[in-house]
């Protein structure tokens, strides 16, 4: 039975908790350092002040507790986290592991809750930066940023949040921020460098991703209901999804109009959708290390292994077996 833990009983464990730092982890006098509580596992924390308003913070710990952290309503950083090793899931956001990041602007963040399993060795990379501190990157007279500061700038609205794929080059800064090579001002400079530079990253990801979509004003507001309730029902269903003709049928639009309007508001197709949706099952079962391969793919709706093969190193970059095998992405 998992652990359920709020907010306060967190931050209480982690003060409680003696700080013994290991021999050949050398901090500045800009760094915090916590112990992993003994009841949950063992690793620790690193807390990173780089200047006002930014703070970088890394993560090892191997859980051995299987627990559930509760997080109420709050104000809402800019945040950035990228996962290098191990997985977690939340109730109302994505599983994250080393394939999906997190991007957040400011705002108000919804409760929400986190489950944590034992036996996973959780490493990340967490930044966090106060929304003034980007005020002066996006002059009044510049209309082109207007769509990215909609999201990094919600004031008493509810925080936008994306989950961009981890590419090549954001798990590559994220390794340079672990394994900084200096030391004082030096190591200081370098963080904050590589920091912006992940920012940068996602803050391009997110333009591309607000370019509006082609001719949105073709759909009538009700065929645009019935697209959303169609991609419920896939979500639900999408091991067996029903076929084109059930699904205009259930949502009440014909088929052309499912064809032609999901890649306009979902930028996929019917087809694709069903297949991310079980590609990303399949890597939490992987993940989890329960099921073999070929257990996996009958799971979320494959009927032939090679076709599943191919489509998961094609949406991941690892094939299904390596996948399973470390029940992690490699570190290092």
């Amino acid at each position: 039975m998992s652990l359920i833990l709020d907010l306060e009983d967190w931050q209480e464990l982690f003060q409680q908790t003696p700080h013994i730092q290991p021999n050949n982890l050398r901090l500045d006098d800009f760094e915090q350092f916590w112990n992993v509580p003994d009841l949950l596992g063992k690793g620790f924390s690193r807390e990173v002040k780089l200047s006002p308003g930014v703070c970088l913070n890394f993560f090892d710990c191997e859980y051995q507790q299987d627990f559930v952290l509760k997080t109420p309503i709050h104000e809402h950083q800019i945040q950035i986290l990228v996962v290098l090793s191990g997985f977690f899931r939340s109730d109302i956001y994505p599983t994250f592991s080393a394939t999906r990041s997190y991007f957040s602007g400011s705002g108000i963040s919804h409760a929400f809750e986190e489950e944590h399993k034992a036996g996973q060795h959780l490493i990340c990379v967490n930044v966090e930066i106060e929304p003034e501190v980007l005020r002066s990157y996006f002059p009044e007279h510049e209309s082109s940023d207007t769509a990215i500061e909609k999201q990094l700038y919600r004031g008493e609205d509810w925080k936008v949040a994306v989950y961009p794929g981890v590419s090549s080059k954001m798990r590559s800064l994220a390794r340079q921020l672990w394994n900084a090579p200096y030391r004082g001002a030096a190591k200081k400079m370098y963080l904050q460098g590589k920091v912006f530079e992940l920012l940068a990253l996602h803050l391009d990801l997110i333009s591309a991703d607000t370019k509006p979509a082609k001719s949105p004003s073709r759909l009538k507001p009700k065929s645009i209901a019935s697209l959303h309730q169609a991609k419920e029902i896939l979500t639900k269903q999408f091991e067996h999804p029903p076929s084109l003709i059930q699904l205009s049928q259930q949502v009440g639009v014909s088929q052309r109009t499912l064809q032609r309007g999901f890649p306009t508001l979902f930028k996929t197709t019917v087809v694709g959708y069903i297949a991310q949706q079980r590609l990303d099952r399949a890597e939490i079962l992987l993940r989890e290390g329960q099921h073999s391969v070929a257990e996996v793919a009958i799971l979320v709706g494959y009927g032939n292994i090679g076709h599943f093969s191919v489509a998961f190193k094609r949406r991941f970059g690892i094939t299904p077996s390596q996948c399973l095998a470390g029940n992690k992405a490699d570190f290092e």
